[in-house]
């Protein structure tokens, strides 16, 4: 199996260069990992020990984001690298003021994990929810370097448990402790003989509980939504998203809306110009006039990095990828108290099924759902009940940061 493991992944990385030559995400992957291991030779102090932060992509990041912060108040003098998988993580916090180190995370062979640990002699690993990568784990294993695993979430169709997922559950042996989210997880782990886990949460809600409180504010925003009350945020859109919401816009015409697509590509922009004729976009907001601004009925944010801010300006939110491989981010917009909105794929995100189970969230399968949704959230006192509900959610799931760092200090990986 573990000849296959390699097999896979010499296949995926042959497939992306080839994909390179042709698709700028791909090449973005590729080019990030060229003499990867000299980079970070070259830019990691010798003996600065770091406490490596490893994430997938920007949501992962997000997850790991309220640790980092602790740390750093915390450990004001600790080092912090962090790694990511994906471009879209990469790019977007390359230049984090959580981290002294950033790099892209090299491909997960034998000899890459050994050069990569050895290079950066980590006090410990952090990874977050769904990484598991043999070798990395394995070296670490090793090499006595403990491993932490937060906001993880298991369940029963996964690999590891299944009858011939043995290859796969001992990976997961490496690990020195998981915090779940759950206690499904811990049960799961336990039947497979892994006893190292407990129940922490996730980390998210200590992060959005923290947005919340920040209240920052959008010039541009507040001019767009100057004269109007009910603000639909759409946010991590993709294409099946704004074809519905154009049509509910259409019947709507009290809302204004506020859309962050998930892709910001000039192909992108172009899609949504055709289907919102009457939108303005914010990174050209100083060209448009008064009227202009006034007149529009879809501000498009097209850039990174905003929508967890953007949130506070809605009356209700749509959260996109659920008619793709999944919803994004729900609580970035439940933690400002608003009813939150999305497609019917989210069975794989508890806090999705928790929102649907308390009211505070709604699943929509298309036109006639949403627009009913809509109609019923027009209510200001449901729409209220609702958002509060959201609220609360997020207040009373936050805390798990606490918890990963007392078992830091306990265990004194800091010392």
């Amino acid at each position: 199996m573990h000849f296959l493991y390699d097999l896979v992944i010499g296949f995926y990385s042959l497939g992306l260069r080839i994909l390179a030559l042709f698709h700028a995400k791909a090449r973005l992957w590729v080019d990030g990992r060229k003499n990867i291991m000299r980079q970070i030779e070259q830019t990691v102090e010798k003996g600065c020990k770091p406490v490596w932060f490893h994430f997938a992509s920007l949501g992962e990041f997000e997850q790991g984001r309220s640790i980092m912060e602790a740390m750093r108040k915390q450990y004001p003098t600790q080092k912090i690298l962090v790694t990511f998988f994906s471009p879209s993580g990469f790019e977007i916090r390359k230049n984090t003021n959580l981290a002294d180190y950033v790099f892209y995370l090299p491909v997960d062979t034998r000899r890459n994990a050994r050069q990569f640990l050895t290079i950066i002699e980590p006090k410990f690993a952090i990874f977050t929810k769904y990484e598991y990568w043999y070798h990395y784990f394995k070296e670490l294993k090793r090499m006595n370097i403990k491993l932490l695993m937060v906001s993880t979430i298991f369940r029963e169709e996964q690999l590891f448990f299944k009858w011939y997922g043995s290859f796969f559950r001992n990976i997961l042996k490496n690990v020195t402790f998981f915090f779940t989210q759950n206690m499904d997880s811990v049960h799961l782990l336990k039947a497979i003989h892994i006893t190292n886990a407990g129940l922490a949460g996730d980390t998210r809600f200590d992060r959005v509980r923290e947005l919340s409180m920040q209240r920052k504010s959008i010039k541009e925003v507040e001019d767009f939504l100057r004269f109007t009350q009910d603000v639909l945020v759409a946010g991590s859109t993709w294409q099946p998203d704004e074809q519905l919401l154009s049509e509910l816009l259409n019947k709507h015409f009290s809302f204004k809306m506020i859309l962050a697509p998930h892709e910001i590509h000039d192909h992108h922009l172009e899609q949504i110009l055709r289907l919102f004729p009457e939108s303005i976009f914010f990174s050209k907001f100083s060209s448009y006039t008064e009227t202009e601004v006034n007149a529009a009925r879809v501000l498009v944010v097209d850039n990174i990095g905003m929508l967890s801010t953007l949130y506070r300006y809605g009356t209700v939110a749509y959260i996109g990828g659920g008619f793709g491989v999944g919803i994004h981010n729900t609580l970035e917009a439940a933690t400002y108290g608003i009813p939150v909105i999305f497609g019917p794929k989210y069975g794989k995100f508890q806090e999705a099924i928790d929102l649907l189970e308390i009211g505070a969230g709604f699943c929509v399968d298309g036109f006639v759902k949403f627009d009913q949704v809509l109609v019923s959230l027009s209510d200001q006192r449901r729409r209220t009940t609702a958002g509060n509900e959201a609220r609360n959610y997020v207040r009373e799931k936050a805390g798990a940061t606490p918890i990963i760092m007392k078992y830091i200090s306990t265990e004194r990986l800091l010392d």
